[in-house]
C-alpha cells in the first residue's frame, strides 16, 4: 500500500543538495507534504472506526482517497456513505478537501455534498477549526461521527434538513426506520440515495 515511501527515499537521493530555485522548492512542499502523508496513513489504517473503509484509487497517489462510512447506529444506521478526500500541496498548514459523493437528507452535508464540519475549515469561532497538529485520522473520525454524535441540528448547512427534524422528530425517525430504500423521497419530492435493507 505504501508504495510511495520508497519513491520518495529514491527522490532525495537523486536530488542531492538543496538549491535556491522556486521549482525546487515547489518540488519539496510536494516531498514533505507526501511524507507526512506516508505516516498519517500508515497511522490511519491501524485507527480506522469499524464503521469506515479506505479506498486508494492510485496507491502512488496518498493525497486521494475515498472513505466509505456505514453508520452502525442513529438515525442513518444502515447506510452507505461515500466521501472523496483530497489532501492539497500546503498540507497541513490546510485542511484536506472533502465531499460527499452519495446524497443524502442530512443537516450537515448539503445534497450537492458541502460538508459543515469545524475541524475541516481553516478559520473557525469556535476555536475547533483545522491547525497542523490535526491529523487524515481525525478527519476520518470526524466524517464518522457527523453520522452520530456530531450530528448538529442547531448550526445546520442544510437548513431543510433540520428544520424538518426539530419541527417533526417523530415522522423523520419513521422515514429513516422504514423508508431506506428511497430515504426521504416523500420530504418535498426529494430523494437521497445510499441507504438501502
Amino acid at each position: 500500500m505504501l508504495t510511495l515511501a520508497s519513491k520518495l527515499k529514491r527522490d532525495d537521493g537523486v536530488k542531492g543538495p538543496r538549491t535556491s530555485n522556486p521549482a525546487s522548492d515547489s518540488t519539496r512542499r510536494v516531498s514533505i507534504r507526501d511524507k507526512l502523508l506516508v505516516k498519517e496513513v500508515a497511522e490511519l489504517e491501524v485507527n480506522l472506526p469499524c464503521t469506515c473503509k479506505v479506498n486508494f484509487p492510485d496507491s502512488n497517489k496518498l493525497h486521494y482517497f475515498q472513505l466509505t462510512v456505514t453508520p452502525d447506529e442513529g438515525y442513518y444506521q444502515g447506510g452507505k456513505f461515500q466521501f472523496e478526500i483530497e489532501v492539497p500541496d500546503a498540507y497541513n498548514m490546510v485542511p484536506p478537501k472533502v465531499k460527499c459523493l452519495t446524497r443524502i437528507w442530512h443537516p450537515n452535508i448539503t445534497e450537492t455534498g458541502e460538508i459543515c464540519l469545524s475541524l475541516l475549515r481553516e478559520h473557525s469561532i469556535d476555536g475547533t477549526g483545522w491547525a497542523p497538529t490535526r491529523t487524515l485520522k481525525d478527519v476520518v473520525w470526524g466524517l464518522n461521527s457527523l453520522f452520530t454524535d456530531l450530528l448538529n441540528f442547531d448550526d445546520p448547512l442544510n437548513i431543510e434538513a433540520a428544520e424538518h427534524h426539530l419541527r417533526d422528530k417523530k415522522c423523520m425517525v419513521i422515514l429513516l426506520e422504514h423508508g431506506r430504500q428511497y430515504f426521504m423521497t416523500i420530504i418535498k419530492g426529494k430523494a437521497a440515495y445510499g441507504i438501502s435493507r
